[in-house]
């Protein structure tokens, strides 16, 4: 009997040493970091559409990303993630273990992408920005944005439909769709024109896609934010007298070469709808994406006088303004003396 109660228990002490190496073996495999990326970068694990497990242990070995392929391999049956496969884009980081891999995988919990948009001009700087973030191409994204009959589901023209590609940061996923990718960036564009920004253009006649493009020459004009509103009355006032806006961006736009540096009467003879030397009013589009600020400055413009302006003769940036046209080719003669100074050419404003 006594013989039988050792037996007994040296048989659990044995399961028991069993089962704790095996929890450990376990604990190990699951919570041990087991990924080879950058620290501070990590890796983006792309899973397409239809993708088994194979195409996904084909990208991890590619990129030699898993250390022990064994645990990897032994967990992810474990969990059936074999079963349970979504497509997406996941970020893997160096002090991930692989039940932590593997749970978000299976649970498709894919990471977002930052999108960010600034210094775009043209739909092609936007193409080249999208670029092949997504999972749709960039050529199916350019096809979209040249479509009339895009531009008009959403309220625009070809040449306006930059407007709804507001400057900002934005979170998509990989796995967005072309019809979904619009689809958001116009919900954004809703949000930004709130009832109290559209009664703002009205009251100032102008619409948003407007108040976008007239913010575009602005932006294009000053980079000095506490110097938009002042701009923006500057063409607010030349546009409600019916004269010409004369804004040089709007030229170097119309000639698309942004090397331009100075601004001449050869360069203003281009016939263009977008050259405002020869056309009154707005151009027919946007110049650029202008930064939200320079929207609201031109829906809170200041309020003068002001018809002209010129870069001021210390090269802080900002401009010297003026209400008459002596004043403003005497502000010009100054800016000019500092620039010849330095032997500098002039850049006209």
């Amino acid at each position: 009997m006594q013989k039988n109660n050792k037996l007994i228990r040296y048989l659990i002490i044995t399961v028991a040493l069993f089962a704790a190496m095996f929890s450990y073996y376990v604990w190990q495999i699951a919570k041990t970091p087991n990924y080879q990326v950058d620290e501070k970068k990590g890796f983006a694990l792309l899973i397409p559409k239809g993708a088994t497990f194979e195409t996904v242990w084909d990208s991890l070995s590619t990129h030699k990303i898993v250390r022990d392929e064994l645990s990897f391999k032994f967990l992810a049956k474990l969990l059936k993630f074999h079963e349970n496969v979504h497509e997406g884009r996941y970020m893997i980081t160096a002090e991930m273990g692989n039940y932590e891999l593997l749970k978000k995988l299976r649970a498709g919990r894919q990471d977002a992408i930052r999108l960010t948009f600034n210094n775009i001009r043209l739909k092609k700087d936007l193409v080249h920005k999208i670029g092949n973030r997504f999972q749709f191409d960039s050529l199916t994204f350019a096809n979209m944005l040249n479509d009339s009959t895009v531009a008009r589901k959403y309220g625009f023209t070809n040449e306006t439909i930059m407007c709804m590609f507001l400057p900002n940061t934005y979170e998509v996923y990989w796995t967005v769709t072309p019809n979904e990718f619009f689809d958001t960036m116009h919900g954004w564009y809703k949000k930004f024109w709130t009832e109290e920004r559209k009664q703002k253009a009205a009251a100032i006649g102008l619409t948003p896609i407007q108040a976008q493009i007239m913010a575009s020459i602005v932006e294009a004009e000053t980079k000095k934010p506490d110097e938009k509103p002042r701009v923006a009355g500057v063409y607010m006032n030349r546009l409600n007298a019916k004269m010409p806006l004369q804004a040089d961006p709007t030229v170097v736009f119309a000639h698309q070469d942004f090397t331009i540096k100075r601004v001449n009467s050869t360069l203003t003879s281009i016939k263009s709808p977008y050259n405002t030397y020869k056309v009154i009013g707005l151009p027919p589009g946007p110049i650029n994406l202008p930064d939200l600020k320079s929207i609201d400055a031109v829906l809170n413009y200041e309020h003068h006088k002001y018809m002209y302006f010129c870069a001021k003769e210390d090269f802080s940036g900002y401009h010297n303004f003026a209400e008459s046209f002596e004043d403003h080719l005497n502000n010009a003669r100054i800016y000019q003396d500092a620039l010849n100074k330095l032997n500098i050419h002039s850049t006209k404003k």
